[in-house]
């Protein structure tokens, strides 16, 4: 058992101290995820990546009662948590008062913009796609989300959700296939 994985059992325990040692332990691992996400982003982006993760961080350990199989299933729930952090600043931004008047930038292939960046409006077509995709294939559309929002390789976010290599790889083929298909479908 990792020092991770008995500090997730003592915080499922309700061990007060044991989320002041967690966050020593995850800290680099997730600022190198959200430094990744965020990289993804669009420039001028208000939030960065040290207030992503403290954010995600409060959010994960803060919840009633978290509880967390082992190291893959608390950065599955730390890649959810960022995931719905930027899909709440890009709710926030398409206001009027934000800059919603501004004309909607359709997705290419990749979801992303040339200079490889997200704008508000396609993060949250892309949202709205892999909320029906869940409804669809929850495994498919967490792999998305460890690939896509937490910035994982292949083979981290295969072995965080209990998969091979090979399976991993068919469902993000599928997965991106059927979520471009789904955001397409909502432009027309």
């Amino acid at each position: 058992m990792t020092d991770v994985t008995r500090i997730l059992n003592a915080i499922e325990q309700g061990d007060p101290r044991a989320t002041e040692e967690l966050l020593p332990l995850v800290y680099d691992q997730l600022r190198l995820l959200a430094a990744q996400k965020l990289s993804k982003e669009r420039p001028g982006l208000t939030i960065q990546a040290t207030a992503l993760v403290h954010e995600a961080y409060l959010r994960l350990v803060g919840s009633e009662n978290p509880q967390w199989d082992c190291r893959g299933h608390f950065f599955a729930a730390a890649a959810e948590a960022m995931r719905r952090i930027l899909i709440e600043d890009a709710r926030r931004k398409k206001y009027q008062r934000h800059g919603g008047q501004h004309n909607r930038v359709t997705l290419n292939e990749s979801f992303a913009q040339e200079n490889g960046t997200i704008a508000p409006d396609d993060l949250l077509a892309l949202d709205e796609a892999l909320q029906k995709l869940e409804n669809e294939d929850k495994t498919k559309a967490e792999l998305v989300k460890l690939r896509f929002f937490a910035g994982l390789t292949s083979d981290q976010a295969a072995m965080a959700l209990g998969i091979s290599h090979a399976t991993a790889e068919r469902y993000w083929a599928y997965a991106r296939s059927w979520l471009r298909l789904e955001v397409m479908g909502e432009e027309s």
